[in-house]
């Protein structure tokens, strides 16, 4: 029982990331100044809402504290499609694969 319940959660996650075949397009945002010279610009990022990805890029981020970065998102694509992979903060003391865009 308990493996079957495991199983499904794991059908479920997997199941729950969107592919699109076609990459939906950025709207053009007019990059404000920067707030401080901490501050990062998010230009690009999507989000999944109702089955769809929803643009929220196009904002300055200060980072969570001292020593963080942010690795910009990305699209990645595959048989199944274009998926959209979230960027984020990361501290210096992790490793990480991937684009390390600052």
């Amino acid at each position: 029982m308990v493996f079957a319940v495991a199983m499904s959660c794991g059908i479920y996650s997997a199941s729950a990331q969107i592919y699109v075949h076609v990459r939906p397009i950025a709207p053009i945002i007019v990059q404000t100044e920067r707030p401080s010279p901490r501050h990062v610009w998010v230009g690009e990022d999507w989000a999944e809402r109702d089955g769809a990805y929803v643009h929220i890029g196009g904002h300055w981020e200060a980072p969570p504290q001292e020593g963080y970065h942010y690795n910009q998102g990305h699209w990645d694509h595959s048989s199944r499609g274009n998926r959209w992979h979230e960027g984020g903060w990361h501290s210096g003391n992790e490793h990480k694969g991937g684009d390390h865009r600052h």
